[in-house]
């Protein structure tokens, strides 16, 4: 039987087949594969749902449920044409410190948790995660699964949920995915296998090369290096660097550490600073697209430069310790000049709960309890409670915990932005229009309002490109790419028509 017809042979099959990616280290691309993957399956005619056990991340999405999973899952479900649900990523971790996190299960809350207390948490969560597991097999013809962090870290094997624990528990096969331009993939490969039981190594499919730069003949020999190392595993292809994935959101701010450098011809400059708990920041990703607009990230240990246009305090999810963050980095008293020199700021989410007179947390919700005097920017304060809000809207989505008020909030947007009922009734704006916040996550994605608020900082400024159909033109060209350099009907199917 030809693959393709294979691949059609899949439809109506119940519970669905499923294929799941795991990484020999963390960020590898398994996010941006499994999209590729997920849309050039949904080009061949079949029904299919992104799942990932656990995700561990502080850019995060709200579902059709009202409940929020993480960023990568809800890109991987615009590459299946369905909206995003808490059941495809039904363990959401949200890092507060170095040692905790919030943790969100099936779009909840369920409460914080040190990364000590997380580990016995973890087989209370194993149900939960079948459950859902199994209601996305009932609706679909494939399920792409993709592991966390990587498949090689067998001391956190006890209890596991997210990576070898699952596949066992399911019986979902695995394709390793290596990363060849951070370098020594072939012995993160052959490592990861040695580490691995005859049990979990009976669910291996293959593995892929990610990220390869140069001539890709030229990993030809390794390919039976690693065969004779690790089993006879083969190689399901080599994935060149993509170069388009610059226009898709990136899942956690590991990508912030090394981001790349703004452009210095552009006449309209945009600094963002850069949050130790820096939440939701694929908020800025719109600006970078704009091929007038520098967009440069200010890392810690960098003044504020003195020549931006507009300054970006963006979503954070701890607002006291990210407000201290600020004060510790001298960063308040450059946000204070910049506004002095006539320059606009921008606050979102917390960035919006750090311009105002002062943010308090009494209950402790997202750290120690405490207060803290805010910027000053604008006339609010904020109160931080234990209810969540999660909502999609047409301009935009919320997901904080606090409310914010006082003189300044509910005052319209300048310019373009005036029409907005949305903005008034969840921002604030400074009587002079320089100084705007909001806690709508999303809403420079919309090319109206990007238009009206950069126009407002370079009159006369005509519209950029339309940026949801970058990303659409970015998920397309991922599809073709794979198709060119992997095996997909393999890596999906096997090696026999039954398969697990």
């Amino acid at each position: 039987m030809r693959e393709v017809d294979r691949l059609h042979a899949v439809r109506g099959r119940r519970p669905a087949r499923a294929v799941m990616l795991q990484g020999t280290g963390s960020d590898v691309g398994k996010s941006v594969l499994a999209a590729g993957l997920c849309r050039w399956l949904v080009r061949q005619g079949l029904s299919v749902r992104p799942f990932k056990p656990q995700n561990m991340s502080n850019n995060a999405a709200v579902t059709r449920e009202g409940g929020e999973i993480g960023r990568a899952q809800a890109l991987q479900a615009r590459a299946c044409g369905v909206a995003p649900s808490v059941h495809m990523n039904p363990v959401l971790l949200k890092p507060q410190t170095d040692v905790g996190s919030q943790v969100v299960v099936r779009g909840e809350v369920w409460g914080n948790a040190s990364a000590r207390d997380y580990t016995a948490l973890k087989p209370r969560l194993m149900d939960a995660v079948l459950d859902s597991f199994a209601r996305l097999r009932a609706e679909a013809d494939v399920v792409v699964v993709e592991g966390a962090g990587s498949a090689s870290e067998v001391n956190l094997r006890p209890g596991d949920i997210a990576n070898m624990g699952f596949a066992v528990a399911t019986n979902t096969p695995v394709v390793l995915v290596g990363d060849i331009d951070r370098g020594g993939v072939i012995a993160s490969l052959v490592g990861t296998w040695t580490l691995l039981p005859e049990a979990e190594r009976a669910l291996l499919r293959g593995y892929l090369i990610n990220k390869f730069r140069g001539d890709p003949t030229l990993f030809t020999p390794a390919t039976d290096i690693i065969a004779d190392r690790a089993g006879g595993l083969p190689c399901l292809g080599v994935v060149p660097w993509f170069e388009r994935v610059r226009d898709l959101p990136a899942e956690d701010a590991v990508a912030l550490d090394a981001p790349p450098a703004a452009r210095t011809d552009a006449p309209l400059r945009v600094g963002v600073l850069r949050l130790s708990r820096i939440a939701n920041f694929d908020d800025i990703d719109p600006l970078t697209a704009e091929p007038d607009v520098s967009v440069a990230f200010i890392q810690p240990g960098q003044a504020v430069p003195g020549d931006l246009d507009l300054l970006i305090l963006p979503g954070s999810k701890a607002t006291l310790a990210d407000l201290a963050c600020v004060r510790a980095q001298g960063w308040d008293g450059d946000v204070l000049a910049h506004h002095r020199r006539g320059g606009a700021v921008l606050g979102l989410c917390a960035g919006y709960q750090m311009l105002g007179r002062a943010v308090r947390d009494p209950d402790g919700i997202e750290g120690p309890p405490g207060e803290a005097p805010g910027l000053g920017l604008l006339d609010v304060e904020t109160v931080i409670g234990p209810s969540k809000t999660l909502r999609e809207g047409p301009w935009g989505y919320e997901m904080h915990m606090g409310v914010t008020d006082g003189p300044d909030a509910g005052r319209r947007w300048p310019g373009g932005m005036a029409d907005l009922e949305a903005v008034a009734a969840l921002g604030a704006a400074s009587p002079d229009g320089r100084v705007l916040g909001c806690y709508l996550h999303g809403l420079l994605h919309r090319d109206a309002t990007r238009a009206a608020l950069l126009a407002g900082l370079a009159p006369g400024r005509t519209a950029g490109p339309a940026f949801e159909t970058r990303v659409e033109g970015a998920l397309e060209a991922l599809a073709d790419h794979l198709a060119a350099h992997v095996d997909l009907p393999v890596l999906v199917l096997g090696g026999d028509s039954g398969g697990p």
